[in-house]
């Protein structure tokens, strides 16, 4: 796609580090440098300043990529593309059908209303909800993984979206500040929220997020 319009060597191609580790190796692959912004701490999809503060006269696309079913602020993207001349590249998982984006909207405001000890997602306008993504408070990793492991032991599947941002793997380290994706690394965790999930298994994830919420108070 980076190579077809046009994209290749000498070329900046912003992206966020926050996610799959497949687009900057796009990137790279096309010949061209990954350069890391920092994402919005609502949506956790690339943040329009962040983006105009690292474009350069080399940036030559943005790879804008669309996460947890919430979409990043596009309009202000491409008009940031516009102004810098940038090719902009959205990408995202598929919208579900209906009746099991229904489903899932049901089973994410129920967790919205009963959940406590946690930052639960804002819905925002069109919200897929195709991971149920909260905040843990507390001291970020450490706690957000005693956390999951303790939800876990409590028959509660749940994920740690993304491990390590991409700027930390060894292939693509950069020193670069991104301190909103560094905190959305260490703090967040994916509940489940599947149109299949019955109300006794929802009402499980509460009571075991609720049990544990009020051990984890943020440092101050």
């Amino acid at each position: 796609m980076l190579r077809a319009a046009g994209v290749g060597a000498g070329d900046e191609v912003v992206v966020p580090a926050f996610g799959n580790v497949e687009v900057a190796e796009a990137v790279t692959l096309a010949g061209a440098l990954p350069m890391f912004a920092d994402i919005d701490p609502v949506t956790y999809c690339l943040d329009p300043d962040a983006v105009e503060a690292v474009v350069t006269s080399r940036t030559a696309a943005v790879v804008v990529v669309h996460r947890f079913g919430r979409r990043a602020d596009i309009g202000r993207l491409h008009t940031l593309g516009q102004r810098h001349g940038l090719l902009v590249l959205e990408q995202g998982e598929c919208d579900a059908p209906y009746d099991e984006l229904a489903q899932r909207r049901e089973r994410a405001a129920y967790l919205d209303a009963r959940l406590k000890g946690v930052q639960t997602p804002d819905g925002g306008t069109g919200h897929t909800y195709q991971q149920y993504v909260v905040r843990v408070p507390g001291n970020g990793r450490p706690d957000r993984d005693a956390f999951a492991r303790a939800l876990r032991a409590r028959g509660v599947a749940c994920r740690v979206p993304v491990k390590t941002p991409v700027h930390r793997l060894p292939e693509f380290r950069r020193h670069v500040s991104l301190p909103v994706t560094e905190a959305a690394a260490d703090e967040t965790l994916a509940l489940p929220v599947d149109a299949a999930l019955t109300k006794r298994e929802m009402h499980r994830v509460v009571s075991a997020c609720n049990a544990l919420g009020g051990l984890l108070q943020p440092a101050f």
